[in-house]
């Protein structure tokens, strides 16, 4: 659903226009501000028991009076409410209980064969081929865990060549588009495009556009990368009341990253997607660098299995580990995911007696493929719902920091959506390296993710016939392939058999 806008017209007309509610324009003198809240908005928010956003009213100058009626104006309402006393109420409801996911619904590393795999690839770069596949990266977030304010995609991990993590992703695309122009052997070789959507947030919507202007979109057309935008929400009380940031202004906060859902939609870029002729969708999150972005195995395998989603899947490193899980919800119930908090520790440490691993073992890290056909059931589904997470965080207040709620959807509260989820498991160490908490903490850092992708080229080299030097200790360094040279460590002989490279350096074409 869009947001209703706010025009003037005639120089003093102020009206809102949505696509469900019209309100009566309200004409004051072209020199004059309101000057009083107006009544009809007044009443429309005494029907939802927020008044209390006018309670300062008076105290305030004529442009701000202005700016508070233009943020109310531009809140669906109905909306709003509708979601709000769903999620509030939805916690009290009991949970059914959790069961492991069956082992037969994961298709593990050591259960595929090479066939299996040669296949999957050659299916997938087919598909790519002939345009069927977009890809969708969540970057909405700022870096402010990693010490910037910049959108987190800017960020350079300190690589030998210095790239950003959209630079890194947006060369991917690049190769994966050469490997599939090269996957027919019969006629002339024609371009591909890898349609890229990308979802920002209004914190860093401007910033992330300008970065890839001035970057020249990193050797991608201009018209090949779509941005938009995910919403927002206001922050709310523990009683489900709206916070004031400011005694004008609404605190807000961003709708999760399973907004982009609804971000698709009301945007119509899934229209978009099906005039384009897209029917799988990969989707990912902007903070792993080792992300495999368009992965053609990962979708010949998605597009073998006939499955409406499927999410690629880790092995948790140990009982406490703080990642989400795939779990059924119920007896014989939907796949979805559960937090770490919900496990608890029996739960988290018990065993599988067959297997020997964790009964609750697959991670979830936002690494997904869906059907086209299947996002646009979702986005009516889950808007239809309107039950959102409440997380309980510090909200910014005009009384100061105050506990409240944000209201948010996950990426993955699709998943109990789809008539059939797969399951595909990768290594850690080859597709999962976050860049999440600033340089020094425990885990997740610009170091240790470095560290993951050097680790990793470096024996892409080896294995390719090529020779390092070091003049520190090799398990701290390492080489990097540009993602120019090689997707996943194929394509190196002609670039590294018998040569040495001196690590820390970039391998690039």
């Amino acid at each position: 659903m869009r947001e209703p806008s706010m025009e003037r017209e005639n120089g003093g007309t102020l009206t809102a226009a949505t696509t469900t509610t019209t309100t009566t324009a309200v004409t004051s003198p072209p020199s004059m501000t309101v000057s009083s809240p107006r009544q009809a908005l007044v009443e429309r928010l005494k029907d939802y028991g927020q008044e209390d956003i006018f309670s300062l009213w008076d105290e305030l100058s004529p442009d701000e009076k202005d700016f508070l009626v233009r943020d109310i104006e531009n809140l669906d309402l109905p909306r709003i409410d509708r979601i709000i006393r769903c999620s509030l109420h939805s916690q009290g409801l009991p949970v059914a209980a959790i069961e492991p996911v069956p082992e037969n619904w994961v298709s593990t590393v050591d259960g595929r064969t090479m066939e299996d795999r040669e296949k999957w690839w050659k299916m997938g770069l087919k598909t790519i081929y002939e345009g069927k596949l977009g890809v969708v990266l969540l970057s909405g977030g700022q870096g402010t865990r990693l010490g910037s304010s910049d959108p987190k995609g800017c960020f350079n991990i300190g690589l030998p060549s210095g790239k950003s993590l959209f630079q890194i992703q947006a060369e991917r695309i690049l190769c994966v588009q050469r490997l599939a122009a090269q996957v027919v052997s019969e006629g002339p070789v024609r371009p591909v495009t890898i349609h890229w959507y990308i979802m920002t947030s209004p914190f860093t919507d401007e910033a992330t556009r300008k970065y890839f202007s001035s970057h020249k979109y990193f050797g991608l057309e201009p018209d090949q990368i779509s941005f938009f935008q995910q919403g927002t929400l206001p922050c709310i009380t523990k009683d489900g009341k709206f916070i004031m940031e400011t005694p004008f202004s609404l605190a807000k906060a961003p709708d999760g990253n399973g907004g982009v859902y609804a971000a698709l939609k009301c945007s119509r870029l899934l229209e978009d997607m099906a005039s384009r002729g897209i029917k799988y969708v990969d989707c990912y999150g902007v903070d792993n660098v080792l992300v495999r972005v368009a992965d053609p195995t990962f979708l010949g395998y998605f597009i073998d299995k006939g499955a409406a989603s499927a999410a690629k899947v880790v092995r948790k490193a140990y009982p406490q580990e703080q990642v989400g899980v795939f779990v059924r919800r119920g007896k014989g119930g939907p796949l979805t995911v559960v937090e770490y908090s919900e496990l608890d520790q029996s739960m988290a440490s018990a065993i599988n007696q067959r297997t020997g691993r964790l009964q609750y073992c697959w991670s979830n890290v936002c690494l997904h493929m869906f059907t086209l056909d299947f996002l646009n059931q979702v986005a009516t589904g889950l808007e239809k719902d309107s039950v959102y997470h409440l997380a309980e965080k510090k909200i910014p207040s005009m009384n100061g920091y105050t506990m409240g709620l944000k209201l948010e959807q996950f990426i993955f509260d699709s998943f109990p959506y789809a008539p059939s989820t797969a399951l595909f498991e990768v290594l850690r160490e080859e597709e999962f390296a976050p860049v999440k908490n600033v340089s020094g903490s425990n885990f997740d850092t610009p170091e240790s993710a470095r560290l993951l992708v050097l680790r990793l080229h470096t024996r892409w080299v080896i294995a390719a016939g090529g020779f390092l030097t070091h003049s520190v200790p090799l398990y701290a360094t390492g080489v990097e392939v540009s993602p120019l040279c090689s997707y996943a460590g194929e394509n190196l002989e002609a670039i590294c058999r018998g040569r040495t490279f001196h690590a820390p350096c970039e391998i690039s074409l």
